[in-house]
């Protein structure tokens, strides 16, 4: 694992090597919340996160954007699919109680 910060302090703040950054990003990436990926690496909140995505999305261009907006899509319909899955898992024990 990456190092946490690099000791130095920058007007009061902890400053983050880049090397974290992209770590912590991956992880979001990879389906870890972003509560579970600050805790894991000891920040302080999630808004840290959030900015650090962002701006390795801007640097990383269109493509990138894209990528993330059609997993967000993709996430979503399977949770729809999920919950339509669990329904008929239901209505499958209801009417095989019937019988």
């Amino acid at each position: 694992m990456a190092r946490k910060s690099t000791g130095k302090k920058r007007g009061g703040r902890r400053v983050y090597s880049e090397e974290l950054k992209a770590e912590a990003v991956q992880m979001m990436l990879d389906g870890q919340s972003a509560q579970s990926v600050a805790d894991h690496l000891g920040l302080s909140g999630t808004n840290l996160l959030y900015r650090w995505k962002d701006k390795l999305l801007k640097q990383s261009g269109p493509a990138a954007s894209t990528l993330e907006s059609r997993v967000r899509q993709l996430e979503d319909e399977l949770r729809r699919v999920e919950r339509e899955r669990d329904v008929l898992k239901k209505a499958l024990a209801i009417f095989s109680q019937r019988m």
